[in-house]
C-alpha cells in the first residue's frame, strides 16, 4: 500500500525525534534537526538508474546549499530497494556518484533502511536497530559538519559502541514500546 508524502515524512519526522534524537543514536543530530536545517526529499522512483540521477540533483543542490538553511539531507526512497542486500549493493554505486561529482571529502552518504544488518549480526539483533529506519534512505551529510560535531563531542569514536548498549539494554520490547510512543518526550537515559 503506497503512503503519502505527508505519511512518509510524518513517519520519518518520528523516527528521528524518537529513535536518531531521541535515544541520542547520533549526538549532532539534535542541533539541525532544531534549526531546521535537515532537507526532506521523498523519491517516488523505482528505478535505480532514476534514483542516482536525483541522488546526483541532491547532492549537488547540498553542496551549494547554505550550510547555515541546509545543513544534511534525507533522500527517502519508499518506493525502492526495500531488499537490504539489493540497497546495500545500491550504495556502491551511490558512492561512485558522489566519486564522479568531486564531492569526496566534501559530502558523504550515510545509509539507513528498515532491514539494516550490520555485516557481523544476526538479521534480528536489537544492535542492527541504530540503522534501521521506516524507509530505505541516504542521508548526505557535509564532512566540514561531521568534523565540527566530532570536534565538540568527547570521544566521538564511542558512540558506535554506546549506540550498541543502549540498544542491548532497551531491547527488542523497549524498542517497540519506544517507537509507538507519540508523545513529546524525546529522551531517555542512556
Amino acid at each position: 500500500m503506497e503512503s503519502s508524502d505527508a505519511t512518509v515524512l510524518a513517519t520519518t519526522k518520528h523516527w528521528l525525534t524518537r529513535a536518531v534524537i531521541g535515544l541520542n543514536l547520533c549526538p549532532f543530530a539534535k542541533s539541525v534537526y532544531v534549526k531546521d536545517q535537515v532537507r526532506y526529499v521523498i523519491s517516488r522512483s523505482d528505478s535505480n538508474h532514476d534514483i542516482l540521477q536525483q541522488l546526483e540533483s541532491e547532492l549537488l543542490y547540498l553542496a551549494e546549499a547554505d550550510p547555515d538553511n541546509i545543513d544534511t539531507t534525507l533522500l527517502i526512497l519508499p518506493e525502492a530497494l526495500s531488499d537490504f542486500l539489493e540497497y546495500n549493493d545500491f550504495l556502491h554505486r551511490a558512492d561512485r556518484v558522489l566519486k564522479r561529482k568531486r564531492l569526496t571529502g566534501l559530502l558523504q552518504i550515510a545509509s539507513f533502511h528498515p532491514h539494516y544488518q550490520f555485516s557481523d549480526s544476526e538479521p534480528d539483533a536489537i544492535e542492527n536497530f541504530t540503522n534501521r529506519a521506516p524507509y530505505p534512505m541516504l542521508h548526505l551529510l557535509r564532512e566540514a559538519s561531521i568534523e565540527k560535531a566530532v570536534d565538540a563531542f568527547p570521544d566521538a569514536a564511542a558512540i558506535y559502541e554506546r549506540n550498541q548498549e543502549t540498544m542491548r539494554r532497551l531491547g527488542q520490547t523497549g524498542w517497540n514500546q519506544w517507537m509507538a510512543n507519540t508523545t513529546a518526550e524525546n529522551s531517555i537515559d542512556t
